[in-house]
């Protein structure tokens, strides 16, 4: 069977309780069986692979207007690694923390992510993955049912927050292949 559409992997523009649980579900779809910690494994070597060799003004060069730049896009990933990280500490060392959900839009125009360097960015990102990794290969098995309840998803336990990390991960790959693919055709 198929999958969805890449467009239902797109963060709803507005949020209600069924686009954030639609986008939930296409993403974890995307990861299916996947092993989650494997994937996210996999994030860096494919952001150095997908953007080498790419010219400084196509890694800033988004896809349309009003869409995110490869630059932009890897840089949400870096912050997305801050906040994840953040967001599966509390949860296994508070009781039922509060876990607000942030507008991605506002943090990449607001942050400047397109004005950012590459190299920077990808150094800044290993260093988070590393550590939200080694993080997680150190959970005892019930830590991974420790759980949190999500501004806009609910109740989320560690495992499902980092399957959707993962599922996030692919997610945007994806999205800068995209890009590419745009920018080749312009």
């Amino acid at each position: 069977m198929s999958r969805p559409s890449p467009i239902s992997l797109s963060y709803p523009a507005d949020p209600t309780p069924s686009t954030t649980a639609a986008h939930t579900t296409a993403l974890l779809d995307l990861l299916g069986d996947r092993d989650p910690i494997k994937v996210m494994q996999g994030l860096l070597p494919a952001l150095r692979a997908g953007t080498d060799g790419l010219s400084d003004a196509a890694l800033r060069r988004p896809e349309a207007p009003g869409k995110w730049s490869i630059l932009e896009v890897i840089q949400h990933l870096t912050d997305s690694e801050l906040v994840y990280g953040y967001r599966l500490r509390a949860i296994v060392a508070e009781d039922d923390p509060a876990i607000a959900g942030y507008d991605q839009n506002k943090w990449a125009e607001r942050l400047r992510y397109n004005d950012e360097d590459l190299a920077d960015v990808l150094d800044e990102l290993a260093v988070l993955r590393r550590r939200n990794l080694r993080f997680l290969e150190r959970l005892r098995d019930d830590e991974w049912e420790r759980a949190g309840l999500h501004s806009e998803r609910g109740r989320e336990s560690v495992r499902r927050v980092a399957r959707l990390l993962a599922a996030h991960d692919l997610a945007h790959l994806r999205q800068i292949e995209r890009i590419k693919r745009a920018q080749s055709t312009d």
